[in-house]
């Protein structure tokens, strides 16, 4: 018979001070019980990442890929020469699981890696024509998606967009996040 004893249930564990949001949610008397709009902002968050990615999935289901690989390729394309060491930081993924996927795109012919010129140990990865012209082919619909949703939104609806989505992004990474993001096509 199963053990039917109510346990007590753990306070939940606090997020560093730096990862917390600024304040408990306006709208509920108890900031422990989000109010509507909130959870309302949390489906739609969903809903609307769901049809972001789904162009992109149908792609790289085609070849075998994930959403995975996606990333690897979007952060590689974008910085061409980017340090090993440092797409583990902006994925904030382990060793193990970018090996795979690396793997993955250097056997394909998406991705180049090669050594540091001043430290030989260093890997450097460089997207291929391949891996750019599919590093596109990724990107393009979402971002036919986010111009079609700034142009429904009028004339600030980019710079409201974007205001809300940094100050999504915990506080202590907004500085090294905003060196991988507005800057020119590369």
């Amino acid at each position: 018979m199963a053990d039917t004893t109510p346990r007590e249930t753990p306070a939940p564990i606090a997020a560093p001070a730096d990862r917390r949001p600024a304040a408990p949610p306006r709208g509920s008397a108890r900031p422990d019980i989000p109010s509507a709009a909130f959870l309302e902002m949390l489906e739609l968050f969903y809903f609307a990442y769901r049809d972001f990615v789904a162009d992109p999935d149908a792609i790289l289901g085609r070849l075998g890929f994930g959403r995975a690989h996606h990333r690897v390729l979007h952060f590689v394309d974008r910085n061409p020469g980017l340090a090993v060491a440092e797409l583990l930081d902006i994925l904030k993924i382990t060793k193990q699981s970018l090996a795979r996927v690396l793997k993955d795109l250097i056997e394909s012919g998406h991705v180049e890696q090669r050594p540091g010129a001043t430290d030989r140990r260093q890997r450097l990865l460089t997207t291929t024509p391949k891996g750019h012209a599919l590093a596109r082919s990724l990107s393009l619909p979402q971002i036919g998606r986010i111009a079609a949703a700034f142009q429904a939104m009028g004339p600030d609806g980019a710079a409201r967009a974007r205001d809300f989505l940094r100050l999504m992004i915990n506080a202590d990474e907004r500085p090294r996040v905003s060196r991988y993001t507005n800057r020119p096509d590369v």
